[in-house]
């Protein structure tokens, strides 16, 4: 096949001689806009790359395209309770309509409260703790028993006073026990005041548990007039707020109903949102898809299975492991910060708190490194016993020196593992270190506890002999030992010509008949 030339042979070796071609050296990396990314791959350019060289592994696909029953199972809902119903039942009537197996939410509202309530659907409930732990947003309106001083500065100024750690205890009302707490209201803000009405609205940020209903009593006695909740709305719950796609009850019935008439996805996909939406503000670790498998049967994550990580990591930090699609394999606690990651080339960076993602979703890879794969022939060999511990005499020097063991919590080991345990030293007895008075008391000792030992046993044997006896004699009595043992009270056993053995009960019901 000939290939076409547009331009001469000469003509192309005298622009090549007039061009300049070199490789410039530019910090300038190619614009790549990811600021409109979903969920955990928002601006993911950002991050710190530790490696671009990985192995795309066929497993695992992006949150927004799972097929429908794993987008549902995996689903949340930012839901706008109703007033009166219970969190609880609105909870009850989700997993009826969507027909799943469990659901969550993230926090109690009384009846009387509407707004953001959070709800997870089978396996987003593993998230269900740290949203329960994350904090509140309020808009509340609170009714005065009497014109406020200074009106809307009075108001203002009491917010203002009722900020920062306050004590509290809970409503007459409560289903917990009313102790003492202490809560932190983070900021306030007034938003209106009517003072023909004695009505005030402000909005509140506060910590998870923080009853507004006590907050509202303590401005009336602040103010000097006394006051109580009247309305309360939630507007935000930990990530999520009421501008966040907030569905009403009917939405999700509605959804369903669609699914099920027309099999049409949209709706019940627009209603539903993926678990990845309540991590978005995690810090993040970019996982090798190898390395995968490994996490989510809860082995910690190495630095070799790192490929990127954020700028601002600290030591014990929250953070959420996600794959190279965006998916959320586990929050973790970090063990490395963002500087160790970066200066160091092996170590632990982070410990499972909390696995998210379903095991053998990716294939299992671990066990095929170099160090594994000699490990496993040096146990073949017998070399290493089937733990993979060395044996004395037999594991080669440079094994035991060279071989790095990561033990659970997280300390590394150098060298070989004892195979005696060190509770058994003392019993060895060293003739030539030892004097001759030394070595008699220990073996007095250990022939006297192994004779006490023996004679428990013959004691123990013999009472089970016994007991056999009396059993076949129809007699359950057991004789104390010879050595003067307590006797235990004979329980005779019951025939039918005996009616002089009847038990009580039933001769109180013999003369209650008579």
């Amino acid at each position: 096949m000939s290939v076409v030339k547009a331009v001469p042979q000469e003509q192309v070796a005298a622009l090549q001689q007039q061009g300049e071609y070199q490789i410039k050296s530019s910090d300038a990396q190619p614009a790549l806009d990811t600021s409109q990314w979903p969920l955990l791959l928002k601006n993911y350019d950002k991050l710190i790359v530790r490696s671009s060289h990985f192995t795309p592994i066929p497993a695992g696909c992006s949150p927004l395209k799972r097929d429908l029953q794993s987008y549902i199972k995996s689903g949340v809902i930012n839901l706008d309770k109703p007033s009166n119903p219970s969190s609880h039942e609105v909870v009850a009537w989700l997993r009826r309509i969507l027909r799943c197996e469990k659901t969550g939410h993230s926090g109690t509202l009384d009846p009387k409260v509407t707004g953001c309530l959070i709800v997870c659907i089978d396996r987003a409930t593993r998230l269900v703790k740290s949203q329960q732990g994350a904090g509140k947003e309020y808009v509340c309106v609170v009714r005065f028993h009497d014109a406020v001083p200074d009106g809307e500065k009075g108001f203002a100024r009491a917010l203002e006073t009722l900020t920062g750690a306050l004590f509290q205890r809970p409503p007459l009302i409560s289903a917990v026990k009313r102790q003492l707490r202490i809560r932190t209201i983070h900021e306030s803000k007034m938003l209106e005041y009517d003072d023909k009405r004695h009505l005030g609205v402000f909005w509140v940020s506060c910590e998870a548990g923080t009853y507004i209903r006590t907050l509202c009593v303590h401005l009336g006695l602040l103010l000097g007039v006394g006051a109580h909740m009247q309305e309360l709305r939630r507007v935000r719950s930990g990530a999520m707020s009421e501008n966040d796609d907030i569905v009403s009850m009917h939405d999700v019935l509605d959804a369903q109903w669609s699914y099920d008439n027309t099999r049409d996805e949209s709706y019940l996909r627009r209603v539903i949102r993926p678990l990845e939406s309540l991590l978005t503000g995690f810090k993040r670790v970019v996982v090798r898809d190898s390395a995968v498998n490994a996490v989510c049967y809860g082995a910690k994550l190495m630095l070799p299975g790192v490929l990127r990580y954020e700028a601002d990591i600290e030591v014990n930090e929250e953070v959420v492991l996600m794959t190279t699609k965006g998916e959320a394999i586990a929050i973790g606690i970090a063990l490395m910060s963002t500087v160790d990651m970066a200066t160091c080339d092996h170590g632990i960076v982070a410990k499972v708190k909390r696995c998210i993602m379903n095991r053998d979703l990716y294939p299992r890879r671990w066990g095929l490194g170099p160090k594994a794969q000699e490990k496993k022939k040096m146990v073949k060999s017998g070399k290493l016993d089937k733990y993979g511990k060395t044996i004395e005499g037999v594991t080669p020097k440079d094994w035991t020196e060279g071989y790095v063991d990561y033990k659970e919590d997280g300390v590394v080991t150098f060298g070989k593992v004892e195979t005696q345990p060190e509770a058994a030293a003392p019993a060895k007895m060293e003739v030539d270190a030892a004097p001759a008075a030394a070595e008699v008391k220990p073996a007095i000792e250990a022939t006297a506890a192994a004779d006490e030992a023996d004679a428990k046993k013959e004691k123990k044997r013999k009472r089970k002999s016994e007991a056999a006896a009396a059993a076949e004699a129809g007699d359950v009595t057991v004789e104390g030992a010879e050595d003067g043992t307590k006797k235990k009270k004979s329980k005779k056993v019951k025939t039918e010509g005996d009616a002089e053995e009847t038990p009580k009960k039933e001769k109180k019901k013999k003369s209650k008949s008579e």
